[in-house]
């Protein structure tokens, strides 16, 4: 994309209006969405909204608030559904993140069905939560892990997929998006990989790929997929893990308590239908209905338009910053990558620029991106990390540029 794009193609795709954050701080440039995304004041009102209209305990009461409190519960489940293509609600279980998603895929149905002998296939792309259950699992259980490597531009080896995966490999767990440079994984290619190798469990961190692309589980043909609330427009502390009804029916709980039983005797206790079996305890409902609120605000805008949006913003910043000296950008080419921007620049540390960037209005994350074992092979401790949403428009991108050049300055002088 040329660098001189008329603004008027790069307005934000949802006004800063909506978000009130952002609407009562004009001369901030929040590019940090990656790590967590601004809310909406459709999600703050229905989070209010629940609570002042339906707040009591779903399930458990005999009274006309319990039972509106149940129905918005379902409804929210219904409608996440729908947002990622899962026809069957049952099977999308509430959990506080892709963290905690991951960790009970690894608990519940590794810990069954992962034994000495066997391999568990992870790639060296992932988040530290898509990383370490399975190393964990394996180290416990006696398997041996294998870990995928990148290609030159940060993307999983398919080659490589190819020839690790065999009739030994029990579960292979994958990121869709990068977060650390937004790589995303062509998910229908590794389906057909393993498929034609093995009868493993494919297991999808979805975390930055349901904020930003079109995502439907079904379609996908893989075995669990995960995501978060909190960075696709909805509350902290809420996501789903998306599951096969075979594969959770077969699983035992993740965890133990209220509403996840059938009958509790003496000695012994039965289980919850789907997706109780594994929702433990008081339901999150507010968070549920927030994070409805906020896939049903993403759909008004579209998620072709919302992958669009962020292509035209991440090809201009690509162009502009290609223009400084001394900047090193991480993972495929824009085409290939979701709204993430991730950089280094010459004899400045990550942490340093952030700190600089920070005291011209400019949000950006630096680190690791809890994604060590990336950081590596990259050989780097940490990247920069710009990152754009639904919100961001042509001059966050100058904003970042001009903070950037200040940095460069700054360090010039002081060398």
């Amino acid at each position: 994309m040329d660098s001189h794009t008329p603004s008027s193609m790069l307005s934000p795709l949802a006004p800063r209006a909506d978000f009130p954050l952002l609407a009562a701080n004009p001369g901030l440039h929040y590019l940090d969405s990656a790590a967590t995304s601004q809310k909406p004041t459709a999600v703050l009102d229905a989070l209010r909204g629940f609570y002042e209209t339906a707040n009591a305990n779903p399930h458990r009461g005999a009274y006309a608030l319990s039972a509106k409190a149940t129905d918005v519960y379902h409804e929210a489940r219904a409608t996440i559904a729908r947002f990622v293509g899962v026809s069957d609600s049952d099977c999308l279980i509430f959990t506080r993140g892709t963290t905690e998603a991951m960790n009970l895929v690894a608990s519940s149905w590794g810990r069954a069905n992962v034994h000495a002998g066997d391999e568990v296939v992870i790639t060296a792309l992932e988040h530290h939560a898509n990383f370490v259950p399975w190393q964990q699992l394996a180290l416990a259980s006696g398997a041996t892990l294998r870990v995928v490597e990148v290609t030159a531009n940060q993307s999983v080896d398919l080659d490589q997929l190819r020839s690790v995966v065999n009739h030994r490999t029990k579960v292979v767990a994958v990121t869709h998006v990068s977060n650390a440079v937004g790589a995303i994984t062509p998910i229908e290619e590794v389906v057909r990989i393993v498929r034609s190798r093995s009868s493993a469990v494919i297991v999808v961190d979805g975390a930055q790929a349901v904020p930003h692309l079109p995502v439907n589980f079904d379609a996908l043909d893989v075995d669990f997929y995960a995501f978060s609330g909190h960075k696709l427009l909805g509350p902290m502390g809420s996501g789903c893990l998306l599951g096969r009804r075979a594969l959770l029916e077969a699983m035992p709980p993740y965890q133990y308590g209220g509403d996840m039983i059938e009958w509790v005797r003496d000695t012994d206790s039965t289980w919850n239908v789907l997706p109780h079996k594994f929702e433990a305890g008081t339901p999150n409902a507010a968070d549920a209905v927030g994070l409805a609120a906020a896939v049903t605000y993403l759909t008004r805008l579209g998620m072709v338009n919302v992958r669009r949006h962020e292509l035209e913003l991440l090809a201009l910043a690509e162009s502009k910053l290609a223009a400084l000296p001394g900047i090193t950008v991480y993972g495929p080419p824009v085409a290939q990558r979701s709204g993430v921007l991730s950089f280094s620049m010459t004899d400045v540390h990550p942490h340093d620029l952030a700190t600089i960037l920070d005291q011209h209005g400019v949000c950006i994350r630096a680190g690791h991106h809890c994604a060590q074992p990336l950081m590596r092979r990259l050989g780097v401790s940490a990247t920069a990390r710009a990152s754009f949403y639904v919100y961001s428009d042509e001059s966050d991108v100058d904003a970042l540029v001009g903070a950037l050049q200040a940095a460069q300055s700054l360090f010039s002088a002081a060398s």
